[in-house]
């Protein structure tokens, strides 16, 4: 059995709470729990193939959305570079971009070749959904609700979607991560969070070892456990945003 469908077995007997509040589509049409995924030996292969035949979003290279040869012609440091990208997404509608440094580009990337499934819970005030990631090369990651691959797989669409992109790396020392939030049930900056949770998951080194589990070791995987501590994590930034204001 692969470890994707090993995981898939443990965690279809996992529920919780799905939020009320304006979850996607697929969710509120939905009465099942949101945290497990179905396990279907004869669908195993079928899940991987539909994940990979997801249309991407966004654009699939840098110089689609930044001229790479106007950087080099005007010599910008990666100050500049950086004030750039994160100057063109500021005030966008469903997207967003961020910037990381060279060395967790470097090791996002290569870990999520290795461990290209994860998933990743959204909270809202009453409870949370559960979106599940896959990684495509080069540096591509889509994430669609859980609740869809349970259902049917090969119907499950994305509903966010990002890109690492570290042509930079070697010469700025820096990755630049672009975010497409497709599904308008999903808020601007729940998607946003959603990834930074992602980076932070296949870019530490204390929390590559859950994505590890999940994709090589699923039997040790504590999918309650995880959310537990997510859920810690969202309420910290909700509390330090709530502060600010």
């Amino acid at each position: 059995m692969s470890s994707l469908a090993y995981s898939a077995s443990r965690l279809a007997s996992r529920s919780a709470t799905a939020a009320r509040r304006k979850l996607p589509t697929a969710a509120v049409a939905s009465s099942a729990p949101c945290t497990g995924i179905q396990h279907q030996t004869q669908h195993q292969h079928q899940t991987r193939r539909s994940l990979s035949d997801f249309s991407f979003a966004g654009p699939r290279k840098l110089d689609d959305i930044m001229k790479l040869d106007m950087i080099e012609e005007k010599k910008f440091k990666s100050k500049d570079v950086q004030d750039l990208w994160l100057g063109f997404h500021e005030g966008k509608d469903h997207m967003d971009g961020t910037v990381i440094d060279g060395k967790t580009a470097k090791s996002v990337l290569s870990r999520a070749a290795l461990c290209p499934f994860f998933i990743q819970p959204i909270f809202r005030e009453d409870g949370y959904f559960t979106l599940v990631s896959q990684f495509q090369s080069p540096g591509h990651f889509l994430l669609a609700y859980l609740e869809d691959y349970k259902m049917d797989p090969a119907r499950a669409q994305p509903l966010i979607t990002f890109s690492v992109f570290d042509d930079l790396v070697d010469t700025f020392d820096i990755g630049l991560v672009r975010v497409d939030v497709i599904n308008k049930g999903i808020e601007d900056d729940e998607g946003l969070r959603c990834v930074n949770s992602l980076l932070d998951a296949y870019g530490k080194d204390e929390l590559f070892t859950s994505v590890h589990a999940f994709n090589k070791k699923p039997e040790s995987f504590d999918f309650d456990d995880y959310v537990a501590q997510q859920n810690q994590i969202w309420m910290a930034d909700r509390n330090r945003k709530s502060s600010d204001e």
